[in-house]
């Protein structure tokens, strides 16, 4: 039986962080403890740099240094090396989001596959990442989705999102990266999982090279999921499954009750996680046919991970098996798997900081809005402050 207590070793989980920035995470997660201030806080950053009042240097030495590695690729390898020492890999993650014209997805798309090169480059990093909607607009997307026609002008916008997206897959199969498209919203996203589901038909023969993401929070994901096995089955090729329970349940239930549509997203916690353990467990039982990456930030959903794979007999290093969690969050989680050997990986944002505060806006409402998270966060950090200040006075 799997230990239920090897995420409360605090001393592993921080062993990196040096007491200054022990501090700025507890402030950090204190004030994302306290939601009425998360709304008026986020109001006043978009105002603070539309105006272009310079608060850039107080992000980037607070959020930004908590929730980012480095404002470059290059800027993040002195971390990269500092988390592979303790067994950690990295997964790079260029978060500068909500773009719009050809020339940023250009832009986007170039960011994207060089960092497929610098993944293969890169022994601590073990896959590379996209966003759909980063190599191609939301709308057309969402159109495709929603069975809607496009334009003349749409379609020839189309042709180039696809094109993005294959040459992105194609430069991984050429150089052996795992790669994985990020979900999104769920009226742009079965426009995606068509073309990442076409993607691992065509690079994905011998072995899970390409991943689609699957947000658990909604209900339709093991159906979704056991279709797309029975398919992978007929035609001969394997699944690549990042799970994760999802980031946009707020944004969902909103639209799903604007269109009197039934929601998308699960009806409870409960449920969601559930329907996650449903879907990670079916991942697992199938394992010749499914890698499957874990992204979760759930201690229960990743003992019951652990247990599976003692049951079944999978090798804690098994390359099918991923587990992940966000830099700068649950490294109770992440460095202690990595201690145990399993293979772990941070997902580490970066990019300029005006360009990401975005993702940190998205990172602090998320945190405040997670039952549990942030308390969670705030006890380790507590009691690892609590264990250095005992250490000290004992020796």
């Amino acid at each position: 039986m799997i230990e239920k207590k090897i995420f409360n070793d605090t001393e592993t989980a921080f062993r990196l962080k040096t007491d200054l920035e022990l501090n700025r995470a507890l402030l950090l997660f204190n004030v994302m403890g306290i939601p009425s201030l998360i709304k008026p806080g986020i109001l006043l950053t978009k105002f603070s740099l539309k105006a272009r009042l310079p608060i850039q240097p107080l992000i980037k030495s607070t959020i930004f240094d908590q929730f980012c590695a480095g404002t470059s690729k290059d800027d993040c390898k002195p971390v990269i090396k500092e988390m592979h020492q303790v067994n950690l890999s990295s997964i790079l993650d260029y978060s500068v989001e909500g773009k719009k014209t050809e020339e940023e997805f250009d832009a986007a798309f170039r960011v994207k596959k060089d960092l497929i090169k610098f993944a293969q480059e890169e022994t601590e990093i073990p896959f590379a990442i996209f966003k759909p909607t980063a190599l191609g607009s939301f709308e057309i997307w969402h159109k495709l989705s929603s069975h809607i026609n496009l334009n003349e002008e749409e379609k020839v916008e189309w042709q180039k999102t696809k094109a993005r997206v294959e040459d992105l897959c194609e430069e991984a199969y050429k150089l052996n990266v795992r790669l994985y498209a990020d979900a999104e919203e769920s009226w742009m996203q079965d426009a995606a999982d068509d073309l990442m589901k076409e993607m691992m038909e065509k690079y994905n023969k011998d072995k899970a090279l390409i991943f689609n993401t699957f947000q658990c929070y909604r209900w339709d994901r093991l159906d979704y999921l056991k279709a797309l096995h029975k398919k992978a089955n007929e035609k001969g090729f394997k699944i690549g499954a990042k799970i994760v329970r999802g980031a946009y349940m707020e944004k969902e239930n909103k639209r799903a009750k604007k269109y009197g549509k039934k929601s998308p997203i699960c009806e409870n916690k409960k449920a969601t996680d559930l329907n996650f353990n449903n879907v990670m467990t079916y991942c697992l039982d199938n394992i010749d046919d499914i890698a499957v990456f874990i992204g979760t930030h759930n201690e229960m959903s990743n003992y019951l991970a652990l247990q599976a794979m003692e049951d079944q007999g999978i090798a804690k290093d098994d390359p099918r098996v991923w587990f992940s969690q966000l830099y700068g969050m649950s490294d109770q989680i992440s460095y202690n798997l990595a201690s145990k050997d399993y293979n772990t990986a941070k997902l580490v944002p970066f990019g300029p900081v005006k360009e990401v505060v975005p993702y940190l806006l998205r990172r602090a409402e998320e945190n405040s809005s997670v039952e549990g998270q942030t308390n969670r966060e705030l006890n380790l950090l507590q009691g690892e402050k609590k264990r250095r200040k005992l250490v000290l006075e004992t020796n």
